[in-house]
């Protein structure tokens, strides 16, 4: 059994450094960085029901420098997708620069988008620390907004192997696992909306995970 348990340490520390060494290149870190939390949002809108092109989600590290080079434009980073259930609901995801993000990013992000009355979310993925006037500007858009640090999207952590495999439940299917444990939606446990798979997945209040 020992030997066993050692095979074993040796076989996912082998797994580990692999893991690692991935994470390690001669290129540089902006791009690595702009390419990693790129695929983690991309696969975050296909797991929330959006549209998005396999071929951009298996890009690989090589082709997207080939494409944005060593120091990205973070404009030509920009996403836009439509919930495929409904083409006319759409997303538009946004990267910010490595600056503090001041109430002038925020403005500038807004004259920058052309589709405001068709937009139905806004993801600003920002390095660095949002003031409080900042944060103000972004309550006055009529969309939903979130914003995520770009730490939070170098690994995507539903992939994690001991985070259970989570889905949002279409309203039909809530009813049906109520109606099924003789439940009142109170009754369901409760995710915050901080927590992280629910920030993933754009949890709203009502929705089960």
């Amino acid at each position: 059994m020992e030997g066993e348990a050692a095979q074993r340490m040796d076989l996912n520390g082998e797994a580990y450094d692999r893991c690692l060494s991935s994470y390690v290149d001669d290129g540089s870190t902006e791009s690595h960085r702009y390419y990693l939390s790129r695929r983690t949002a991309l696969e975050m809108l296909r797991d929330r029901g959006y549209s998005v092109p396999t071929s951009e989600i298996e890009l690989s590290l090589k082709d997207f420098r080939g494409l944005h080079g060593q120091n990205p434009d973070i404009d030509r980073l920009r996403i836009s997708a439509s919930l495929r259930s409904d083409p006319s609901n759409k997303i538009l995801v946004v990267f910010c620069g490595r600056g503090v993000v001041k109430v002038n990013v925020i403005r500038i992000i807004a004259t920058q988008i052309i589709n405001k009355d068709t937009l139905s979310r806004l993801i600003i993925i920002v390095q660095n620390r949002v003031t409080n006037q900042a944060l103000k500007a972004v309550d006055l858009f009529n969309f939903k907004v979130e914003i995520f640090q770009i730490t939070e999207l170098l690994v995507n952590i539903t992939k994690h192997e001991f985070k259970p495999k989570h889905r949002v439940l279409t309203d039909k299917e809530k009813k049906k696992l109520l109606e099924k444990f003789t439940l009142e939606e109170k009754q369901l446990p409760r995710m915050l909306q901080k927590d992280a798979i629910a920030r993933y997945y754009g949890l709203e209040k009502g929705q089960v995970g």
